[in-house]
This record gives structure tokens, C-alpha cells and sequence, in this order.
């Protein structure tokens, strides 16, 4: 799943992989449901999660929701316990195991360069849009694993804040073809459209360029590619397939890729023609 966004399965290919300070925090939880002579239905009755979100949380495998957490405290006497430990939770809710490190990059990077010809980025999508894109992928999630991919997309989305010291700076480069897809359907597509032109209005640090349908010489045909910069000026490469991705480090792998999208950004149109198509693709609809 694109930006690696994930469901159910194991480490290597869907559910993110379990970590020590999960096991620990779900170990506390059950330590502490036991002692108050709790079941787990009756616990979950409590926090108003279903029994089976509980056994996930205390067996490392979910990482607890903020509500989840305020209620356990609540149902098993206030300690301030639990608080404190999830404040040392080491896990992103739905990221697989292999974009794990990316996304630890990406918090810190002082550039960004994504370009995607399947969907749009994550970072660029509307609540409604990530939905139908869940859905549209088999195996579909259910309702659980739905929130838990939107959410993680969504808290993402905060990397693009011009608050950050130094701020980020973004470059996207976008097949029209994905916008022309039309996935979610045209209620979904105008009100991508919309959010999209208003990331760039408000963003003085994100640039957009859509790539043009007809383009008969085209960098990117070996697929999507993403590049970041530390703020030590260190770059890292990714990319990513079905149900895996993986993290770049090599000198001259990253040159290809930087050559590459240097040529990109020269075949697709400009940030300000990009802006117009999509204003006209939004009237259109």
C-alpha cells in the first residue's frame, strides 16, 4: 500500500511488526485488567473497545488509541501509568515494518521529492480519497483497519506545516493519469482536486507539477521514486512495490534517482501550469 500505509498480516508483508515497547505497555495493561478480576470483554466494555482490540493491544500487536489509553486509566484506578508509558510507544498505527525508517527520516528532512504515477502522495490526500483507496486494494480492511490506515495517513499530513524549524521543502510530481483515474468517484475527485489547490496556496514550501498525459520521453517509467535530505545534508532514496519497499542508502543508486527526477521536474509542466490544469479539472467536474 502506497507510503506504507498497511493491514492485517505480519511484518513482512501487512500488520507493522511488534516492538518491546509495545509488549511491555500491553503486558502492563493485562498486568492491571487481571488485578482489578477484569475480563477482557468486560474490560473492553469499559474503554468501549471491542475485546478483540484489547487482546491486540495487550499482546503488542495494536498500537493503543489516545482514547484507549484515557479510558484504561480511568477503569484501572488512575496510576498515571499508563499515560506515562505510552508516551514511550515506539510504533506508528499503521505503517508497515519496512517504511518504519522512512518515516522516522521524514520528521527531520529538510527536502522531499516524491514522484508517484499509481496514486496520489499520501501527504497530498483527502480523508475521503485515502478511504477509497484502502478499499480498492485487496485483501479490504475492516471497519478497525480502515481508521487506522486513514489516521496514520492523516497525522503524516502534519510534515508539511511551514511551523517546522527548518521547515521542509516539498516537490511532488504527479501523473495526470491518477487524477483522471477518478478513484473514489467524482464527489471524491472535486473534492481531492480542491484540497490539492489549497495545499498549494497555503504551502509557500510545497511545489506541484503534473505530469502530462502524452509525454513521449519520460524519466520515470522504472516507477515511483522518493528522495529526502537531512538536515545534515545526507540523502536517502525509496521506493516501494507490492507489499514491500525499500530504504536507499547507496551513494550511486541516490545519484541515479537524483538525475532522474532532476529530469522529471523538467518534463512535467510547470508549478503554475500544473495549478491551472487542476483549477480547469476541478471546473470540469
Amino acid at each position: 500500500m502506497v507510503d506504507g500505509v498497511v493491514g492485517t498480516g505480519t511484518g513482512t508483508g501487512g500488520e507493522p511488526v511488534s516492538s518491546d515497547s509495545l509488549r511491555t505497555f500491553g503486558a502492563v495493561v493485562q498486568g492491571l485488567r487481571e488485578h482489578a478480576g477484569l475480563s477482557r470483554e468486560e474490560f473492553g466494555e469499559l474503554v468501549r473497545f471491542s475485546k478483540h482490540t484489547v487482546a491486540s493491544v495487550e499482546l503488542g500487536r495494536r498500537m493503543p488509541d489516545p482514547a484507549f489509553v484515557e479510558r484504561a486509566e480511568e477503569a484501572l484506578g488512575n496510576t498515571g501509568a499508563l499515560r506515562r508509558a505510552a508516551g514511550h510507544l515506539a510504533r506508528q498505527p499503521g505503517l508497515a515494518a519496512w517504511f518504519r525508517q522512512w518515516a522516522r527520516l521524514e520528521t527531520t528532512a529538510v527536502s522531499l521529492y516524491t514522484y508517484e504515477c499509481r496514486v496520489v502522495p499520501g501527504l497530498l490526500q483527502t480523508e475521503a480519497y485515502t478511504r477509497a483507496v484502502s478499499l480498492s486494494v485487496p485483501p479490504i480492511p475492516d471497519e478497525e483497519q480502515l481508521d487506522e490506515r486513514v489516521a496514520a495517513r492523516l497525522e503524516r499530513q502534519e510534515l508539511l506545516s511551514t511551523r517546522r524549524k527548518p521547515p521542509c521543502a516539498f516537490s511532488f510530481i504527479v501523473e495526470q493519469a491518477v487524477l483522471d483515474r477518478h478513484t473514489g468517484g467524482e464527489d471524491v475527485t472535486r473534492g481531492l482536486l480542491h484540497h490539492l489547490l489549497g495545499v498549494i496556496g497555503r504551502h509557500w514550501n510545497v511545489e506541484v507539477q503534473i505530469m502530462p498525459r502524452r509525454q513521449p520521453v519520460h524519466a520515470g517509467l522504472d516507477g515511483p521514486l522518493q528522495l529526502l535530505e537531512t538536515p545534515g545534508n545526507q540523502w536517502f532514496g525509496y521506493s516501494e512495490g507490492q507489499k514491500n519497499g525499500r530504504l536507499i542508502c547507496d551513494r550511486k543508486e541516490i545519484s541515479v534517482l537524483q538525475q532522474r527526477y532532476a529530469k522529471l521536474r523538467s518534463q512535467a509542466l510547470t508549478p503554475e501550469d500544473s495549478r491551472g490544469l487542476l483549477e480547469r479539472m476541478r471546473g470540469a467536474l
